[in-house]
């Protein structure tokens, strides 16, 4: 298959140097130069809308943050749990409603400048400014008076539950008890930001400012922004500013966005990259039964799930019986066996197993005769008179695979004709982010491991619920669970909420993920986690000895 334009020129870079993983190399590839010089090659599917943590809209997007960034924690990538970031040490009062975290003195901006508790404020006061319309702002819903402020019920951002005792010192007054909130502050929405950087280049809660293009970005973490070429590359160098910058290993990482699956397992093959993003799934049975490839081949389970998003607002999907008919007549099981091909569980409900202890009862049965008898009782029998449809996706094999399985089905068991489009990962986020579609393909993964990171994304209010669907009792039931301490009743009022998902289908799941790539074993330091989260911390690359 013929490679996209976001990938030819890498291709051709790669494959001016000898091709295949064994065999005398003639001249250096990207790879062994890599090995020498500590530079990571990352296929990283999508290029990203901006690098500003505020805005963050995708995992591939966060990956390249990660590297720029870094908040009071981080995740530990051997168990998911928080380990000291920014912060050495933390701890909560009796109340579990405030928690001290206390600042390392030796970080610094890549500026020179300190980070210090008020970088931590500022940045929150921005997140929930509602001029920026951060769509993971309701993570700081846990702050006291964090959805207020947000919502414009208090003004005076003084009331909201972030307080700078001094320098090294920061306060989180809660709204109520959050006892995974260390696991929590990991993510980017906490991230710190240098207000400096931000009012030089535009107005607190400005999006698309050019603070984040090289030359501009200030951040905290281990590596600073040094190019970024729109579809070829996107290049972190190691920070000499950062606080534990004698233990990084890697000297640059080169993040590569290229949407085609196969283009960029060329690209791996050339030598041109240390790993991929992703796996075209045709090719997942060859890795496995070749002695010289299989251990390239990664198949890691991890808290994410696939789905389709119905817009409720736009016809027919006003109507909860034709949403759940399309629901009932999917056979997921097909499609993780014939299709997705990686080892992906079927999904009948929103958040994964294993969710802190949480599997949700609710679920979508395959039953093609109860769909065709709701989407008689909608008004279209047999799939007459029903309205023209389309399915939206981002450009990628897999996508358009399922989505072709989706029209199939939904062809042979309903009667009804969909049409299938697709658009780049840029423009598609932002086309779902506006609604302007009728069904939209997704997915979400857990920023940490509660059932909270899944249900919270279908409230009324989230900035992640692009479907225009709301209800009141599901909002009640998902805030009292969040509020709630005593493990077994949050779960119980979780699996309530998930049983309205299940009657109303907003949404359509398919599969709970597998993430299914390549990487070689010159990749050190890289591990395993359900979160699928890799801080570059203690990555390093060291050359194959044979």
């Amino acid at each position: 298959m013929p490679l996209n334009h976001r990938s030819s020129l890498l291709f051709l870079a790669g494959s001016a140097f000898v091709l295949g993983l064994g065999g005398c190399a003639q001249r250096e590839n990207a790879v062994m130069a890599g090995d020498r010089t500590q530079t990571l090659h990352m296929g990283n599917l999508g290029e990203p809308n901006d690098l500003d943590p505020a805005t963050c809209d995708t995992g591939e997007t966060f990956n390249i943050i990660m590297a720029l960034m870094e908040g009071l924690t981080q995740y530990d990538a051997r168990t998911s749990q928080p380990v000291p970031a920014v912060a050495t040490r933390w701890e909560v009062a009796p109340d579990n409603l405030n928690w001290t975290f206390h600042l390392r003195p030796e970080a610094r901006w890549s500026n020179g400048d300190p980070v210090v508790a008020a970088d931590f404020v500022y940045a929150y006061q921005r997140m929930l400014s509602p001029g920026l319309a951060a769509e993971y702002a309701s993570m700081l819903f846990a702050l006291k008076n964090g959805r207020a402020f947000y919502t414009g019920k208090v003004k005076d951002f003084s009331q909201v539950g972030a307080e700078a005792v001094d320098d090294h010192t920061l306060v989180l007054h809660l709204e109520f008890p959050v006892p995974y909130l260390p696991t929590m502050v990991c993510g980017f929405a906490w991230y710190p930001v240098n207000r400096k950087t931000i009012e030089r280049f535009g107005r607190m809660d400005q999006r698309g400012s050019p603070w984040t293009r090289p030359g501009n970005y200030v951040g905290n973490g281990p590596f600073t922004l040094t190019q970024w070429t729109p579809n070829q590359v996107i290049r972190v160098t190691k920070s000499p500013t950062y606080w534990n910058q004698g233990h990084i290993r890697l000297h640059e990482v080169d993040f590569y966005p290229i949407e085609d699956l196969f283009g960029e397992e060329a690209l791996f093959r050339s030598g041109g990259l240390h790993m991929t993003c992703s796996m075209p799934p045709d090719k997942i049975a060859a890795y496995k039964a070749n002695p010289q490839l299989r251990d390239l081949l990664k198949l890691e389970p991890i808290f994410w799930t696939y789905y389709y998003a119905f817009n409720v607002a736009k016809p027919p999907f006003t109507d909860a019986r034709v949403r759940r008919a399309l629901n009932y007549c999917i056979d997921r099981k097909e499609i993780v066996e014939r299709v997705a091909l990686a080892g992906q569980q079927p999904a009948d409900h929103l958040t994964p197993p294993t969710a802190g202890g949480f599997n949700a009862t609710a679920g979508l049965p395959f039953n093609p005769e109860l769909a065709r008898k709701l989407l008689a009782e909608a008004g279209y029998p047999g799939g007459k008179n029903f309205p023209p449809v389309e399915i939206l996706f981002n450009s990628n094999e897999q996508h358009k695979k399922i989505a072709e399985t989706l029209q199939q089905m939904w062809r042979r068991e309903l009667g009804i004709e969909v049409t299938l489009y697709n658009q780049e990962g840029k423009v598609w986020i932002n086309t779902i982010r506006a609604k302007d579609f009728q069904i939209g393909r997704q997915s979400w993964g857990g920023d940490y491991m509660d059932p909270s990171t899944f249900l919270d994304l279908m409230l009324t209010d989230n900035g992640n619920n692009v479907t225009n669907w709301s209800n009141a009792e599901y909002d009640r039931l998902v805030r009292k669970a969040d509020q709630g301490s005593n493990q077994s009743e949050r779960f119980a009022l979780y699996q309530k909420a998930e049983q309205i998902l299940a009657d109303e289908c907003p949404l359509l799941p398919i599969y709970f993920y597998t993430r299914a790539n390549l990487r070689r074993p010159d990749v050190k330091g890289w591990y395993e986690n359900p979160l699928n989260i890799h801080p570059y911390t203690d990555v390093y690359l060291e050359a194959p000895t044979n």
